[in-house]
């Protein structure tokens, strides 16, 4: 090994062998998340690899660019596919337009407040929020409330004005959802420019038209 290559991060095989069959060539590196057809945007590139006239790994070069996956940020594996949905969204390797449609028809569980209906919250932020549990390992985490059992598309009829969904408050990612969005997802309806052009914290913002990053959260 040369002074060259102790300066370098470990070289995986694969990137290896790719060199000595491409030599004297950049070696790009995709996150394994994307699955998008044709070439992969610049984000979802990891960063790329060197090889040298001789086959060899000589150079890396990170990409500042780049986006991690939920994977790559080490987010357990979803609960469900609302939660898939959220984590995608929110690192914008999925559609924004897929949480609402994953939620829409969905039995959801809602904390309760003291005279009854669904319990209004304050995020981070500062939204009005209706805290939305599509897990129960969610549901669980949060701590022992109250809570009741309702359909998704019965709960919006009973959100209060200028209040937002919470989805998942306690899982790895959370999002803050306009009920409007469920709604038209549940009456067949699409959200345009759903893909983010910038991915989100550890809470989001998806609204009918696109996703919207906002201050995260470290719970």
């Amino acid at each position: 090994m040369n002074r060259q290559d102790e300066a370098l991060p470990p070289v995986p095989d694969d990137i290896r062998e790719a060199g000595r069959l491409a030599p004297d060539h950049w070696l790009g590196v995709v996150d394994p998340t994307w699955s998008g057809e044709g070439r992969p945007p610049e984000w979802a590139t990891t960063g790329r690899w060197r090889s040298g006239p001789d086959g060899e790994i000589v150079a890396w070069e990170e990409n500042p660019g780049y986006r991690p996956s939920p994977r790559a940020l080490g987010w357990p594996e979803p609960e469900d596919e609302v939660d898939r949905a959220v984590q995608l969204a929110s690192t914008g390797y999925g559609p924004g337009e897929a949480v609402p449609a994953a939620l829409a028809g969905r039995e959801v569980a809602v904390l309760t407040a003291p005279g009854g209906g669904p319990l209004s919250a304050a995020a981070p932020d500062g939204t009005p929020v209706v805290p939305v549990f599509t897990s129960s390992v969610f549901l669980h985490t949060a701590g022992r409330f109250a809570f009741e059992l309702v359909g998704a598309d019965d709960l919006l009829t009973r959100v209060p004005e200028g209040h937002a969904l919470y989805l998942n408050p306690s899982a790895a990612v959370s999002m803050l959802l306009d009920p409007g969005a469920v709604r038209d997802a549940a009456g067949g309806g699409t959200d345009a420019g759903a893909r983010p052009s910038a991915p989100a914290g550890r809470t989001a913002r998806v609204l009918t038209e696109a996703v919207h990053p906002v201050r995260g959260t470290d719970a």
